[in-house]
């Protein structure tokens, strides 16, 4: 039997007020020598209930991914938020699913977690429970940071108007886009600045429209500094329309083709503009890059 110390929240972002509740679980599983795991759903409870679009700043993959890489959470159990999680009691919430089918031996929440049907649960409960039952229970206070507390909802508007600087500040790391390269029009190479094309996933926040500092790193885990554009490409699509991600990676030359990459974020360049000639956006993608060769010569990436 696997026994765990589960970190229990959506994380959506996965910020800085995560970052405490997932450092305490970390530590307090390699005390007992037993597995660090976060229990999370798919998709938004409130979503599921509502049926109104909640967008995210990450899928759920990128989402498994921060967990794993930047804290070092060995199971995400990522589950549906179903009928069963829909209508379960908080009582049976951590008895016969977190304990019974998921091992836990001790439990770490947020202050303002809630849980279990129509949000019943609450940490107080849930203290009161786990003493009952003999497990471990941490509550993490909030987090704040310029007197503003660091929360998913805060962020995903910074993320929305194109501030990804501030962002990184609450997030503790890079906002990520984690995809699939796909083919585009072929435009770059012609001018002589080829990129690679995602697509932003269903439910996940497009930043604002812009030019960005930024690096991609591959599936070999090799690392590219890049300008990356979000937007409808202005000077080479008349109608405005098919918001793209085209990232041109500084020192790469190959074929990225059907490949996964993620894309961090660091800093805005500016705005998207519509150019009088594909020579004229040429020149100007050019000075992108030196300024975000530029950039990471102040700041190396590791």
């Amino acid at each position: 039997m696997k026994e765990r110390v589960i970190a229990l929240g959506f994380f959506d972002g996965v910020h800085l007020g995560h970052a405490a509740l997932l450092r305490r679980t970390v530590e307090e599983a390699a005390a007992r020598g037993v597995t660090p795991a976060v229990f999370t759903f798919a998709q938004p409870p409130k979503e599921v209930v509502t049926g109104i679009p909640c967008p995210l700043i990450n899928s759920p993959e990128d989402r498994k991914g921060l967990l794993e890489r930047l804290f070092g959470i060995r199971d995400v159990l990522m589950v549906p938020f179903d009928h069963e999680m829909m209508t379960t009691s908080w009582e049976d919430f951590v008895t016969e699913i977190l304990v019974r089918r998921y091992h836990a031996v001790h439990l770490v929440a947020g202050h303002d977690h809630h849980f279990g049907h129509k949000n019943q649960g609450s940490p107080e409960l849930l203290m009161q429970k786990c003493a009952s039952l003999g497990l471990g229970c941490d509550i993490i206070p909030k987090v704040e940071l310029g007197g503003i507390t660091v929360s998913s909802t805060y962020i995903r508007r910074l993320v929305e108007l194109g501030q990804l600087e501030r962002a990184r500040s609450y997030l503790g790391h890079p906002h990520c886009l984690t995809q699939t390269v796909g083919h585009g029009r072929h435009l770059g190479h012609t001018i002589g600045v080829p990129t690679v094309n995602l697509r932003v996933p269903p439910h996940v926040l497009v930043p604002g429209h812009g030019v960005y500092i930024t690096s991609v790193t591959l599936a070999d885990e090799r690392v590219f500094p890049a300008v990356t554009n979000i937007g409808s490409r202005p000077t080479v699509n008349s109608d405005g329309s098919d918001i793209t991600v085209e990232s041109w990676l500084q020192g790469f030359d190959g074929d990225l083709y059907g490949q996964t990459v993620r894309v961090d974020f660091y800093q805005p360049l500016r705005q998207e503009i519509r150019f009088d000639s594909l020579e004229a956006l040429q020149q100007q993608i050019h000075r992108d890059a030196d300024a975000t060769i530029a950039y990471f010569r102040e700041h190396p990436l590791v």
